[in-house]
């Protein structure tokens, strides 16, 4: 599996925590809010890895709300989610394009996208063969 490196779309600041492991890697720390409380979300960097930590118990079926632990922004983006029609949370790839998780707690759906195809895609599966070996 590839490591996701990822930062906030409004800061620039990294979300990536090496000091909390998921799958063996740094994970990618959000603030998660949900029925007006608030809590770290920790995210594997793994792509295709759904695992997670928080210990905001969120139902299966419900739409939470992710901000950048260092701006507080709002990490909605304008796309909606195929699957299921919520909002779509968007991270930029440090490497340059956009990676977006859909806000519903099961819903597994994500889009990748680079903005220069060419040269971003390459470097994803230059890391992807790197991960391989």
């Amino acid at each position: 599996m590839v490591n996701v490196l990822v930062k906030c779309p409004h800061c620039g600041k990294s979300l990536i925590n090496p000091a909390k492991k998921l799958d063996n890697a740094s994970s990618i720390e959000v603030n998660l809010t949900y029925a007006g409380k608030h809590a770290p979300l920790y995210m594997s960097s793994l792509y295709g890895s759904y695992k997670i930590e928080t210990e905001l118990p969120i139902p299966v079926g419900k739409v939470a709300g992710f901000r950048c632990p260092h701006c507080n922004a709002d990490l909605k983006s304008t796309r909606r989610c195929d699957a299921c029609n919520s909002q779509m949370i968007a991270f930029e790839l440090k490497a340059g394009g956009q990676v977006q998780i859909c806000s519903r707690r099961g819903c597994k759906k994500h889009v990748l996208e680079f903005q220069n195809p060419d040269s971003e895609l390459q470097a994803f599966y230059k890391s992807y063969l790197k991960a391989l070996k």
